[in-house]
């Protein structure tokens, strides 16, 4: 009895605590290689998958639907046309928005052509804002000579500007210019703004800017009646005033000249007769040009004059 029973109890003992007595022929390797896979076909399927990935999946399979029917039904260009472009849209639905924009540093510029410079706009959002391309759109402009922009998140652009000084208006060749205190050109005159701007005319006049400055600042109260400055020849400079006279100066000396006929101008009120230039360029008299129907009128004038025996005008 005891030699039948005992390969069954050994049998019973080791399919419950060491069944691999039962595989005498498998190799160590092999018999692991077996248990390892029974071991993972086991494992129920939820402990071997995220979870929750089955309702992202859905989600996705739809938004790919609806992605395709946007662009394919052109629904896409009409969202950027309302919203901009959607990376924007997102931001923004997000809270990254610009609902705070400002700006240091501007004269002439005004906020809102500081903010089309920049490409800032109510579709634009402040996260996907290229800062760096703002800048160099900025400085592209004529009057901005350096910007900065800065993003401050989550929703506030702060844009500081450095100007260009512009200091006359210049007029070559029919076109005028809007120039710096050096002459150099910053943009072609299309604002009215500029309009209060001193004025000057002629090749290189822009180069001489600071000497033209310079006779306004010495001619006193007569200031305000100077139109223009025509720079003749590179050499010297003809002054138009407000009712048309032009005040020809010499090369040298001419802002003396200019305070001599200032003087005269106030003391005789020479520009409002019936001149068309005021010829200063000689330093002990004053040259009056006469419009036509004053020196036909002179002309008659000295006709009926009496004269001497000499035939010497009285």
């Amino acid at each position: 009895m005891s030699a039948t029973v005992a390969p069954q109890s050994a049998g019973i003992l080791l399919g419950r605590y060491d069944a691999s007595a039962l595989l005498p022929s498998m190799s160590r390797r092999r018999r692991f290689k077996f248990f390892n896979s029974r071991s993972t076909v086991s494992v129920p399927l939820e402990h071997r998958v995220p979870r929750g990935i089955g309702g992202w999946l859905t989600l996705g399979f739809f938004a790919a639907i609806g992605l395709t029917g946007l662009i394919l039904g052109d629904y896409m260009g009409q969202f950027r046309a309302t919203f901009g472009e959607p990376r924007h849209a997102l931001a923004r639905a997000m809270g990254f928005g610009i609902s705070k924009v400002t700006i240091s540093g501007i004269a002439e510029l005004n906020e809102s052509e500081i903010l089309a410079g920049a490409g800032v706009n109510p579709k634009v959002s402040l996260a996907f804002l290229d800062a760096a391309e703002a800048r160099r759109q900025l400085e592209a402009m004529p009057l901005v000579s350096d910007a900065a922009v800065r993003k401050l998140y989550p929703n506030e652009l702060t844009i500081t500007i450095a100007e260009r000084k512009p200091a006359a208006l210049w007029q070559r060749h029919g076109e005028v210019f809007v120039i710096a205190s050096d002459g150099t050109v910053i943009e072609q005159m299309h604002d009215q703004r500029f309009l209060r701007l001193p004025f000057v005319v002629g090749d290189n006049a822009n180069a001489r800017l600071r000497d033209y400055t310079a006779l306004l600042d010495s001619a006193g109260p007569l200031r305000s009646r100077i139109r223009a400055g025509i720079l003749v020849s590179d050499r010297h400079w003809d002054l138009k005033l407000d009712n048309g006279v032009d005040v020809r100066l010499p090369e040298r000396g001419a802002a003396e000249a200019l305070q001599r006929f200032s003087l005269l101008e106030r003391e005789r009120r020479l520009s409002d007769k019936d001149i068309i230039s005021i010829d200063m360029r000689i330093p002990d008299r004053v040259v009056l040009r006469l419009t036509e129907e004053a020196g036909a009128e002179r002309a008659e004038a000295n006709k009926k004059k009496p004269k001497t025996a000499k035939g010497a005008d009285i």
